[in-house]
C-alpha cells in the first residue's frame, strides 16, 4: 500500500522538476513510510511513497521495465499476482523481483490497457510508456483506492493518491466549487463527479485514462462495471454452496502478506464473518480489534467479544469518548475535502488499535452494498411493491401532502417516523431512493443556503446525478437500482474514502475481500428474494453463514458503526454547536443563513429535534475550509 503522485505535460513536454514531484509525495509520507522514490523524462515525474507488505526487501518504485519501455507507481495490492506471473511467464515474460508491481509491468507489455482486466485486486497506477511517449491511469473495479487528478495552467495533469498531494503543486487553484458544497450537503461528502476544489476531479472507480503528449484530455475510458440484468436459476442449496466457495477464495487470497496480518471486528455479520474464515484458513490465532462507544446503547463491543471468544481471536478492544472530539482537526487533515460520516472517528481510532500490531487488517466493507444489507433496501423494496399498486396521478397527491403535514418525529419510536415514507412514496422509485441516501434534504438544504448561494447554485441538485445513474442501468427492479447506486456513488464517495483514509493516516493497509469482484457480480445476479426475504436483507449471505456464527450474530437488529455525536451536542460538546453559526470560515463565505443555523443548534441542544448530522457536517465544513485556506 503506497502514495503515488505524478506530472505530465499534455502539450509541449517540458523538462520536470523532480524536487516538484518529490514535495507532491511528501505530502502523502503517512501512506508510505518505508521509502521514496522519483523518475523523471522530458514531459513526465512519477513519484511513489511505499509501505512495504509483499516483497518487503524488493520491488522499489518506481519501477523500470526489464526492457526499459515503461515506468510504473503503483498504491494497491493484485491478489492474483503469483497465477498471473505465471501466465505471463509462460509467454517469455522474465521477472527480478517477488512482489505484484512488476507483474502489472509485464501485465502492461502483454495486453496494453486491457491489462486492467487480468487484475484481481484494488488498485491505483500509473504507467508511462516510453515508446509512445504516453501514460496510462487507472483505477480499480470498486474504487477502493483513490486518484485525484487536475490540470494546471502550464499545460500539465498533476495526479496523486490524495488531494494534499495535488495542493503541494504550487499551480493548483484553490477555488471552490459551489457545486461540490451543494453534494456535501446532500451527501456528506464531496462524490467522485468531483471535488470540493475546481478543477480537480478524480479517476471514477472501474475506469482508465490514456494521455499523449500533443493531445487533448480524453474522457476517462470505463473497463468495468456491475450488471443486474440477469437472474441466476439454481436453488437455494446450490447458490449457497457457490456463494461460500466465493468467500473463502476471496479472504484466503487476501491473507497473503509479508508483515503481520489482522482483521477489524465490530460483532456485526459482515466482519465476524471475514473472521471465521479467517480462523479457518490460519493455524494462528487471528489477531482482532475493535471500538466501542461511551454511549451505552451504541457500544457493539459485547458482541464483538462474543465472535473473539468462539474463533479464540487474540483480540483487543478501546473506547471512543467525547474526549476524541480534540482531535477533530486531524480528522480534517486526513480527508482534505469535508467529510462527514461521523464514523470516520472511530474507523480511525480502530486503525490506530490495529496498527499496534499489524500491518495489515482486513474488514467487512462491502457486503451491505452487494447483497442489499441496508434498511433503506428493504424500504425500497416494500415502497416499489406500494408504486406499482397506486398509479402516479393517485400517488403524488397523496402522498405528497402527507409528507407535507406529518411531523418530522425525530423523538418518536422508529415505526412513527413516516415523514420521509410519505416523501419518497410522492415521487418516482429512483426520486424517492436518492432521498432516502441523502443526510440534508433538499429542503433543508433550501432553508440553509443564503439567497446569494442559491443564486451561484443555479438549478443544480444532488439527487439529480443519483437519479440519473439508476435510470441509466440495465435492471430489473428498483432494488437493483439502488444497489447499483449504492456500489458505484455510496461505497467509493463515501465507506472507502473513510476507510482508506483513515487506515493510511496510521499507515495501515486495508484490504476488504467482501468486494471481491468476483463475489460482486455473484450477488448482482441473485434473486431479489435471494437478497431480501421478510423484511430481512442479506438472506443468502446469512444463510450461507449459519455454519459459522450464532443466531444471536446473524439475525440481531443492524446497528452500523454510529458515533454518538448527537448526544455529545446535547451535552459536553452544547458550547461547541451554539458556535457553529459564527464560526469565521462559514461566516466569510456568506453560503448559509445564520440564523437557521442557530435555530437549528437551539432545537437540537433543547431536545425538540435530531440536527447533531448536520451540525456535525457544517462544523467539518467550517474546519476543511479553514485548512485549505480558502475561507
Amino acid at each position: 500500500m503506497c502514495g503515488i503522485a505524478g506530472i505530465f505535460h499534455l502539450s509541449t513536454p517540458k523538462p520536470v522538476d523532480p524536487a516538484r514531484v518529490e514535495r507532491m509525495c511528501d505530502a502523502m509520507v503517512h501512506r508510505g513510510p518505508d521509502g521514496h522514490g522519483v523518475w523523471t523524462a522530458r514531459g513526465v515525474g512519477l513519484g511513489h511513497r511505499r509501505l512495504s507488505i509483499i516483497d518487503v526487501a524488493g520491488s522499489p518504485q518506481p519501477m523500470v521495465s526489464a526492457d526499459g519501455r515503461a515506468v510504473l507507481v503503483f498504491n494497491g495490492e493484485i491478489y492474483n499476482f503469483r497465477e498471473l506471473r505465471e501466465e505471463l511467464r509462460a509467454t517469455g515474460a522474465e521477472f527480478l523481483t517477488d512482489g505484484d508491481s512488476e507483474v502489472i509491468l509485464a501485465a502492461w507489455q502483454r495486453w496494453g490497457p486491457g491489462c486492467v482486466d487480468h487484475l484481481h485486486g484494488m488498485f491505483a497506477f500509473a504507467i508511462y510508456d516510453c515508446s509512445d511517449r504516453s501514460l496510462f491511469l487507472a483505477r480499480d473495479r470498486l474504487g477502493v483506492k483513490p486518484l485525484f487528478l487536475a490540470e494546471v495552467s502550464d499545460g500539465s495533469v498533476i495526479f496523486g493518491s490524495e488531494l494534499k498531494a495535488l495542493l503541494a503543486h504550487p499551480m493548483l487553484r484553490r477555488e471552490v466549487d459551489p457545486l461540490a458544497i451543494e453534494d456535501y450537503l446532500a451527501w456528506g461528502y464531496v462524490p467522485d463527479a468531483r471535488s470540493i476544489l475546481k478543477g480537480v476531479t478524480k479517476l471514477p472507480a472501474g475506469h482508465s485514462l490514456l494521455l499523449q503528449h500533443g493531445k487533448p484530455t480524453p474522457r476517462p475510458s470505463r473497463w468495468w462495471d456491475v450488471s443486474f440484468a440477469d437472474r441466476r436459476k439454481e436453488s437455494a442449496a446450490d447458490l449457497e454452496a457457490e456463494l461460500l466457495h466465493l468467500l473463502r477464495r476471496a479472504v484466503r487470497s487476501r491473507m497473503v502478506s509479508d508483515v503481520p496480518l489482522g482483521a477489524f471486528l465490530s460483532g456485526g455479520v459482515d466482519s465476524s464473518s471475514v473472521v471465521g474464515l479467517m480462523a479457518e484458513a490460519s493455524s494462528e490465532p487471528v489477531r482482532t480489534c475493535s471500538i466501542g462507544f461511551d454511549v451505552a446503547r451504541l457500544d457493539e463491543t459485547s458482541h464483538a467479544r462474543t465472535v473473539a471468544e468462539l474463533f479464540a481471536t487474540d483480540h483487543r478492544s478501546r473506547i471512543v469518548s467525547r474526549d476524541d472530539f480534540e482531535h477533530v482537526d486531524a480528522l480534517v487533515d486526513m480527508f482534505d475535502e469535508p467529510f462527514a460520516d461521523a464514523s470516520a472517528l472511530p474507523t480511525w481510532r480502530v486503525c490506530q488499535l490495529a496498527r499496534e500490531s499489524v500491518t495489515v487488517a482486513l474488514s467487512g466493507d462491502g457486503a451491505d452494498e452487494a447483497f442489499a444489507g441496508y434498511r433503506r433496501h428493504v424500504f425500497q423494496q416494500g415502497e416499489d411493491r406500494l408504486r406499482r399498486l397506486l398509479p402516479t396521478g393517485l400517488r403524488a397527491p397523496l402522498f405528497g401532502t402527507l409528507g407535507r403535514i406529518y411531523p418530522k418525529a425525530d423523538w418518536a419510536p422508529r415505526a412513527f417516523r413516516a415523514k420521509s415514507t410519505f416523501q419518497s412514496l410522492a415521487v418516482s422509485s429512483e426520486e424517492g431512493y436518492a432521498r432516502s441516501l441523502s443526510v440534508t434534504s433538499a429542503e433543508a438544504r433550501d432553508r440553509l443556503f443564503s439567497p446569494e448561494f442559491q443564486r451561484v447554485r443555479g438549478d443544480y441538485r444532488a439527487e439529480a446525478e443519483v437519479v440519473a445513474l439508476m435510470r441509466s442501468i440495465p435492471a430489473r427492479s428498483g432494488l437493483d437500482r439502488a444497489q447499483y447506486a449504492d456500489l458505484k456513488f455510496w461505497l467509493p464517495g463515501d465507506i472507502l474514502t473513510k476507510v482508506d483514509r483513515a487506515s493510511m493516516a496510521v499507515s495501515l493497509e486495508a484490504r476488504e475481500p467482501l468486494l471481491d469482484h468476483r463475489l460482486v457480480e455473484f450477488a448482482a445476479s441473485l434473486p431479489e428474494a435471494m437478497r431480501v426475504r421478510s423484511g430481512t436483507g442479506k438472506w443468502l449471505m446469512k444463510r450461507t453463514m449459519r455454519r459459522y456464527l450464532p443466531e444471536e450474530i446473524l439475525y440481531r437488529q443492524k446497528q452500523g458503526f454510529v458515533t454518538p455525536i448527537a448526544d455529545w451536542f446535547r451535552g459536553p460538546l452544547a458550547g461547541v454547536a451554539r458556535q457553529i453559526g459564527e464560526s469565521t470560515s462559514l461566516a466569510r463565505t456568506g453560503w448559509f443563513e445564520r440564523s437557521v443555523i442557530d435555530g437549528l443548534a437551539q432545537a437540537h441542544i433543547a431536545g425538540s429535534s435530531d440536527h447533531g448530522r448536520l451540525l456535525w457536517q457544517l462544523l467539518m465544513l467550517d474546519r476543511s475550509l479553514a485548512r485549505l485556506g480558502i475561507a
